[in-house]
């Protein structure tokens, strides 16, 4: 008998540290050079965000090293890098909304970032086991739906732009379509492995395409029809293309069919000819899209000329942060805060913060890859997927690729609903990386198998022919 022990990985934390180090000096740089662009002078708040920023982020670092030590070294620097970022940004365009007396919407932020990271340690030290999160399938139905609905509550749902999407208390608003995004990607997860048997069975064939069973076409339909309602009823395109072709997503990564695929893109299109025929707001988005220099489309905004006219200044290496005129885009702290980086970043900056996205998507992925039971993948490739398809959907929408959604940028742009839902996404991405990358335990016990005897007769008789080599296979 020989005894091979498992491989030990190593955890990466101190690379995590000093990823950390990197990401939280180039924000401070950033911050530095807004600050000698636009106020010539050293920021005099630099040493105190520089140290909330490292210190919240290294706390956050000192939780994975007790509770996941074995969990991806680069998400945790991804996600500081660009909050950092986008808090930056925001600070940038304050100071040039002082002189029109608007409210600064920084400070909020970093209380938003500096609550958000600590609420997303806090599910790490919680949630022990993300696979105990599949014995609440149908409570987590219920929650995702319960969050989905809270908007429409009359005195408690809040409209902003036309969407009805918000719920306000008191002095405070939050967005809970965000919470239903997280705990509807657990839901579609759990399902998904409970019938991804059934969900696989191939039904009639057209034209030599397998299609499914009629009876396990109910889930896909009633998902239609649910992001439907949240078109009609909040008036929320992004949110309704975000929940559809999360759950298109993760049934082809159940099934492996591509007939779902095929039948989601169906659908999709049916129901977005649909919504452009019954909507006025939807025909506005088309017509900004297809034309947004008319002069109809520019009497009504000219939000989508202004962001590419600023991309457009900004070049290829853009005007310098502090330097260019961000402010005068509608909205440029929040859905349009892509072209705000892109007039000062330029092209190359904006891809390098594209590529963080891609990075940040490649790990979620990878963790879906390494982990050892199904349900942890899809909750993995899921929310994975979740921040490939809104970044998509937002850089598409301000580079007219596709019409404008509403929806913003992960931890970007400004908002707490965004960021408290995208950190807690990270919490779950290192919880389930933790659980893929943490070496088994018990060791694996090889047997050790003699060389097969060199003599003919030996190796007639190692070789049984009929029913008993049939029994041994």
């Amino acid at each position: 008998m020989t005894t091979v022990s498992s491989f030990v990985p190593r955890t990466r934390r101190n690379v995590e540290l000093a990823l950390l180090l990197l990401a939280v000096g180039i924000v401070m740089l950033a911050y530095l050079n807004v600050g000698f662009a636009v106020q010539g002078q050293v920021p005099i708040d630099l040493v105190t965000q520089a140290a909330w920023l490292l210190g919240f982020a290294v706390a956050f670092h000192i939780v994975l090293r007790w509770r996941a030590s074995y969990a991806d070294p680069l998400l945790l620097p991804i996600a500081t890098l660009l909050n950092g970022l986008g808090l930056v940004m925001i600070h940038r365009l304050d100071l040039a909304n002082e002189r029109f007396g608007s409210e600064a919407m920084a400070n909020r932020q970093v209380m938003w970032s500096a609550l958000s990271m600590v609420i997303a340690a806090g599910v790490l030290i919680v949630l022990r086991d993300h696979r105990r999160l599949r014995r609440y399938m149908f409570t987590l139905m219920l929650a995702g739906l319960m969050f989905l609905l809270l908007p429409l509550i009359p005195g408690l749902g809040q409209s902003i732009n036309g969407a009805r999407i918000w719920i306000s208390i008191g002095p405070f608003s939050f967005q809970p379509g965000e919470v239903a995004k997280i705990i509807l990607t657990i839901f579609f997860a759990a399902y998904l492995v409970q019938t991804r048997d059934a969900l696989s069975l191939s039904g009639k064939r057209v034209l030599g395409f397998p299609l499914p069973r009629g009876r396990d076409l109910a889930p896909i339909l009633l998902v239609w029809l649910a992001s439907l309602a949240v078109l009609v009823f909040q008036r929320d395109l992004g949110s309704s293309l975000l929940f559809f072709g999360l759950f298109v997503s993760m049934l082809y990564l159940a099934t492996e069919r591509i007939s779902w695929v095929a039948i989601g893109l169906l659908l999709f299109s049916g129901g977005a000819y649909l919504a452009y025929l019954l909507f006025g707001h939807v025909q506005q988005r088309v017509m900004f899209w297809l034309d947004p220099w008319s002069e109809q489309a520019l009497a009504q905004s000219d939000q989508l000329v202004r962001g590419l006219m600023g991309m457009g200044a900004g070049g290829l290496l853009g005007t310098g942060l502090g330097q260019g005129n961000p402010q005068l885009t509608y909205f440029a702290e929040s859905d349009f805060i892509i072209p705000s980086f892109g007039e000062e970043l330029g092209l190359v900056g904006l891809f390098a913060i594209l590529m963080l996205y891609v990075l940040l998507v490649e790990r979620g992925l990878r963790t879906a890859l390494g982990t050892r039971d199904g349900f942890g993948k899809l909750i993995a490739a899921g929310l994975a997927f979740s921040v490939a398809l809104q970044i998509f959907v937002v850089v598409g929408g301000v580079t007219r690729v596709i019409p404008l959604t509403g929806l913003t940028s992960p931890f970007l742009s400004a908002g707490g609903s965004s960021l408290l839902a995208n950190w807690t996404i990270i919490a779950l991405l290192l919880r389930i990386s933790d659980h893929a990358r943490r070496p088994v335990e018990n060791e694996v016990i090889v047997p050790h198998t003699p060389p097969a005897p060199a003599t003919q007769e030996a190796g007639r008789s190692a070789a049984p022919q009929g029913p008993a080599r049939e029994a041994r296979a």
